[in-house]
C-alpha cells in the first residue's frame, strides 16, 4: 500500500513518532512519501503538494491544524486520514499515540471504520462572477481586518433576509468546526456525526444576537453594509481580501473528509477531558 506521512515539524515528539511509524511501514514493504520539507526528517521521498493525497492512507502526527491541512489535500480524492494526536486540544484527531500501530493494522486488514465528516463550500462573488471557491472542514469566516473598526454584516438564508450583525465578523461552521473558532464565538457544540450548519456572529455589538443551527442544505449569503476592510478566511488556510460589493455564498460542499475512526465514543470522551468536565465531577464527588 501507499502511505503519506504529514507531521508537525515543530513538535519533536510528533517527529519522533512519525519517524518510527515510517520506518515500520517501509520495513513491511509499503511505499511511503511525505512533504518535501519533511523528507530529511523521515528519510522517505518528498512529493509535490498536489500529489500527496494520491495514496491509500494519509497519517498525520500533530494537532488539529495538521489534520486540517490533510483534509484540504485529501478532500478531492477522498483519501482517508488517520490523525494521531500530538497537539494541545485535539478534537478532530482520532488516534492517541499508543493506538497508532493497531489503527494502521486495522486499516491494512480492511477492518477500519471510516467516518465521513461534512465540509462547506464558500464562493466569493464579485460583480456577479464567482472569483474564488474554497472548501473547509471547520469554518468560513468573514471578518474585519485588524485596522478596521466594527462592520455591519447582512446575512440572508435561502434568499431571505435574516439579520444585520454589527460585529467583528460572521462565521459559518460545520459540526466538526463547532469545537474550533465557533466555540470561542459562543456557539454550541454539535455532535460531528450530525449534518448541519452553524451561523454565529463574532464579537457582536448587540445583546440580541444568538448562534443559529441551520439545515445542512441551507444557502447562507453574507455581505458587508458598511465601509471598511474585510477578509474571508477558510479554516485559517487562506485569507482573501474583500472589495466593496462582494458577496460570500456558503453551502454544503460535495466533498467530505474521511477519517479513520478508532473509537465510536471518542468525541464524548474528548469533550469530557479537553474541557475538564470530568474534573468538575470528581471535585463534586470528593
Amino acid at each position: 500500500m501507499r502511505f503519506c506521512i504529514l507531521v508537525n515539524l515543530y513538535r519533536p515528539d510528533a517527529v519522533q513518532a512519525a519517524r518510527a511509524v515510517t520506518g515500520w511501514l517501509v520495513s513491511k514493504g509499503h511505499n511511503v512519501i511525505t512533504e518535501r520539507e519533511s523528507e530529511s526528517e523521515l528519510d522517505v521521498p518528498g512529493a509535490p503538494t498536489e500529489s500527496l493525497a494520491d495514496v491509500d492512507l494519509m497519517v498525520t502526527f500533530g494537532g488539529d491544524g495538521t489534520l486540517i491541512r490533510a483534509a484540504h489535500l485529501c478532500s478531492v480524492t477522498g483519501t482517508p486520514i488517520l490523525g494521531v494526536y500530538y497537539g494541545r486540544f485535539g478534537f478532530v484527531t482520532q488516534c492517541s499515540p499508543g493506538e497508532t500501530g493497531a489503527a494502521i493494522s486495522q486499516f491494512l486488514d480492511r477492518q477500519a471504520t471510516i467516518e465521513e465528516r461534512m465540509m462547506i463550500q464558500t464562493e466569493l462573488v464579485r460583480e456577479n462572477r464567482v472569483v474564488a471557491t474554497l472548501h473547509s472542514l471547520n469554518e468560513a469566516v468573514v471578518q474585519r481586518s485588524a485596522t478596521t473598526r466594527m462592520l455591519t454584516f447582512e446575512v440572508k438564508v435561502n434568499g431571505k433576509p435574516l439579520a444585520r450583525y454589527p460585529a467583528d465578523g460572521v462565521l459559518v461552521s460545520t459540526p466538526t468546526g463547532s469545537t474550533a473558532y465557533a466555540l470561542s464565538a459562543g456557539g454550541p457544540i454539535i455532535d460531528p456525526s450530525l449534518e448541519a450548519l452553524l451561523l454565529a456572529a463574532v464579537m457582536p455589538h448587540t445583546l440580541s444576537t444568538r448562534p443559529l443551527v441551520l439545515n445542512a442544505s441551507a444557502l447562507i449569503e453574507i455581505s458587508i453594509e458598511t465601509r471598511g476592510d474585510a477578509v474571508l478566511s477558510c479554516d485559517g488556510q487562506s485569507r482573501l481580501h474583500l472589495l466593496s460589493g462582494d458577496l460570500v455564498q456558503i453551502t454544503r460542499s460535495e466533498r467530505s473528509t474521511r477519517l479513520v475512526s478508532v473509537d465510536d465514543g471518542d468525541f464524548l470522551d474528548k469533550l469530557s477531558s479537553r474541557l475538564s468536565w470530568s474534573q468538575g465531577r470528581m471535585e463534586d464527588e470528593g
